[in-house]
């Protein structure tokens, strides 16, 4: 499922410039396709942090694979950009869901090695990424209609849900989390350490937001052709798939902040070389830099949070954090789509948003090395 969930997210990208052509829009136009379905993940965060006070976890990932199911089949049959937009909100809000529950699940069900168990589950989400692009060339090949693509998601989304019921009706789940019943109280109680989780990845996944959307339509303004351009997004995911297994792998071994912070650095490097690389070779070098680099972001701030966060609050403030730090990444694809529209470059885009995280992440420094900056409360040997 977590596959499927990714997909409806990140689908969009590699589908931009055959459904820009088939609408008559210009790509930029398409960025509020892109954002609906980012915002569609954000948005039913706090809502799902609440319904998990009194629902089940898995109850929660199967409903999730019922909205899958139904928004890909509107966005397959959707007649304009108005309501392609309306289904990938929808799309983005199963993933929404199915995140807030399934990845406290899976902290609960491995409590002793979380970043391990979380950097595996992000791995079967980024494959999804890494394949996108494959995917849909693979189905517009096939099929020559764009549409066929969601289709196809349909189609095994509702498969993998009517699995997923049988399943977990005849399985014992853990019931970690059943004094979680206080959203409010919960996010009070953890909110330095939810602030900085807001903090870092709202503003890196913003400018990555930007990045990923509008990477094809980017590599062909350095002279690619569309095809190659596209496979390029495939090897921006692709080198993040081992990202979430060795990002996981270290968040469960070395100290947390340090580590997030020397991958902001990482990822901002990238971004003030990315407008000087020119050439097939050396852009499918720095493709893969980028890709692994900030693709180790995401299992170790997971693993920082849930590490850290007591049973009574884990759903419940990482629902909050995870609300709240989709918000500014939904906005990354719109807003670079309206300033590229306006008449900016991307090399100049991303150069300046580099620099402004340059600022950011100068000032989360300082706050780290004055011990203001909450560290993850215990190890794996003292975990759960």
């Amino acid at each position: 499922m977590v596959f499927l969930v990714n997909l409806a997210r990140v689908v969009f990208a590699p589908l931009i410039e055959p459904v820009a052509a088939d609408f008559n829009v210009t790509p930029g136009t398409l960025g509020v396709v892109t954002s609906a379905a980012w915002l569609g993940s954000a948005l039913p965060r706090i809502p799902t942090g609440w319904l998990l006070t009194r629902v089940a976890r898995h109850r929660v990932v199967v409903g999730a694979g019922v909205v899958l199911t139904l928004a890909a089949a509107v966005a397959g049959s959707a007649p304009n950009v108005p309501l392609l937009a309306g289904a990938a909100f929808l799309m983005g809000l199963a993933s929404g869901v199915y995140f807030i529950a399934a990845n406290p699940l899976v902290a609960e069900l491995f409590p002793e090695g979380v970043g391990n168990a979380l950097g595996i589950h992000g791995m079967a989400s980024q494959m999804a990424a890494a394949l996108a692009s494959v995917i849909v060339l693979a189905v517009i090949a096939v099929t020559g209609d764009w549409r066929a693509t969601f289709a196809a998601i349909a189609v095994v989304a509702a498969l993998v849900t009517a699995i997923l019921f049988v399943i977990a009706r005849r399985t014992d789940l853990p019931d970690a989390g059943s004094e979680d019943r206080d959203l409010l109280a919960a996010t009070r109680a953890q909110l330095p350490i939810v602030l900085t989780g807001i903090l870092i990845t709202g503003s890196l996944g913003f400018v990555w937001n930007g990045l990923f959307n509008f990477y094809p339509t980017y590599m062909q303004t350095k002279q690619l052709d569309p095809a190659t351009a596209s496979l390029l997004l495939s090897v921006l995911f692709g080198a993040g798939v081992p990202s979430f297994f060795v990002g996981g792998r270290l968040a469960d071994r070395v100290s947390n902040v340090p580590l997030l912070l020397s991958i902001a650095a990482g990822f901002i490097t990238c971004l003030f070389v990315l407008p000087y690389v020119a050439g097939l070779w050396p852009l499918v070098a720095i493709t893969i830099v980028t890709g692994f680099i900030i693709h180790l972001l995401f299992p170790t701030v997971d693993t920082y949070l849930l590490g850290s966060l007591p049973d009574q609050h884990r759903a419940s403030a990482y629902t909050a954090y995870s609300a709240t730090m989709m918000i500014p990444q939904a906005l990354g694809g719109g807003v670079v789509g309206r300033l590229t529209d306006a008449g900016y470059a991307f090399d100049t885009l991303f150069t300046g948003l580099a620099g402004a995280l340059v600022v950011l992440f100068a000032g989360v420094f300082v706050l780290y090395r004055a011990g203001r900056l909450p560290a993850r409360r215990f190890t794996p040997e003292t975990n759960g």
